[in-house]
């Protein structure tokens, strides 16, 4: 799809706007934040990282419940026609179907793939290009955006506070009569930090209760091969398969979108884009931050001989050899890529529209 001239300069305000609203958000947030729910048992997974949750936003039983039903809610939207969901798919791992570019409430295509909303409270910036600093501030991003759900933060805080039974949810969550910006972000961001993935079979094979097949091992290795697929620089073996930085992968020479760069403005930051976890990586297709490859094999191929050489190029790439893996190497990583989905998490109905 080709980008028009008003799309990007629609999406370039939207940034803008965006970043200085959350920053005024973020200081609205309170650090001595109502603590009277019921503590929320976060179960994390062997293999994961201990995580991180912010001291002015534990998570509760009520906050939780009100960030899923928040997530799944188009009240949110303009037109009351989108809501969070509507983007970001459960069966497909929180992504938008089989969908390049999702469409707002105006009709309007963007232009960056949906992400992956994947053990997000492992995560410390969000977005393509990281332009939120934490969980509760990406929570804002779509919602104002002219290109997504096109409403601004004071209508989405009347409809809350005048609808018949936000307003006792939220006095549940987090204490006060009066919903503001600060208590919607923390709400969502506290479902989201509940989003966790981390059973699949490769999860279960590390654990010593699944078997994997000599083709899936044999994938394994040559994924952690410094001379054959070498994925691990940027997706760690395990955990949380990546390292949620910032890397230009050779996708192009000359830079449609320039990515980090918009955010950070530093010329070594052109055309680098998060690197994006690669649990349920067989679901979430099409791949990159503009959906252009249909299939993982297109994704090896772009890796074994489709990159382009630039003066941003992650080093790793710089240095790689095109061609070094065979046709029967890239299909054996495949193999180990699928043993990456975890069924139980996009089956969990914790995560289901409430």
């Amino acid at each position: 799809m080709k980008t028009n001239k008003l799309s990007i300069i629609i999406t370039a305000a939207a940034l803008l706007l965006s970043t200085v609203v959350i920053d005024a958000c973020k200081k609205d947030i309170n650090p001595d934040a109502f603590t009277g729910g019921t503590p929320y048992l976060l179960i994390i997974p062997s293999g994961l990282p201990k995580m991180d949750i912010p001291a002015n936003n534990p998570l509760t039983v009520e906050g939780v419940a009100l960030g899923r039903k928040l997530f799944y809610d188009p009240i949110l939207s303009a037109n009351r026609t989108m809501s969070c969901a509507s983007c970001h798919n459960q069966s497909y791992s929180f992504t938008d179907s089989n969908k390049q570019f999702s469409t707002g409430i105006d009709g309007i295509k963007g232009t960056r793939n949906a992400m992956n909303l994947v053990n997000l409270g492992f995560q410390k910036k969000f977005f393509w290009d990281g332009g939120a600093a934490d969980l509760e501030s990406q929570v804002i991003g779509p919602i104002q955006n002219p290109v997504e759900m096109h409403e601004s933060l004071a209508n989405a805080i009347h409809k809350l506070n005048t609808d018949s039974v936000y307003p006792g949810l939220f006095k549940k969550a987090f204490g006060g009569d009066t919903i503001n910006t600060s208590m919607l972000m923390m709400a969502i961001a506290q479902f989201e930090r509940t989003m966790i993935s981390g059973n699949s079979k490769y999860d279960q094979y590390v654990r010593g209760v699944a078997t994997l097949t000599a083709q899936e091992l044999n994938g394994k290795q040559l994924f952690e091969d410094a001379s054959k697929g070498d994925c691990t620089h940027c997706h760690v073996l395990g955990s949380t398969f990546s390292d949620f930085e910032f890397k230009n992968n050779g996708l192009d020479s000359i830079y449609t979108d320039p990515g980090r760069y918009k955010i950070t403005l530093l010329a070594s930051d052109s055309g680098k884009f998060k690197t994006p976890s690669l649990r349920n990586i067989a679901l979430t297709a099409p791949y990159m931050h503009d959906g252009r490859f249909t299939t993982l094999q297109q994704c090896l191929d772009h890796y074994n001989t489709g990159f382009h050489y630039g003066a941003h190029l992650d080093p790793v790439l710089s240095t790689a050899v095109k061609g070094r893996m065979t046709a029967q190497d890239m299909t054996d990583i495949i193999a180990f890529l699928n043993t990456l989905t975890d069924t139980a998490f996009i089956n969990n109905p914790a995560f289901k529209h409430p």
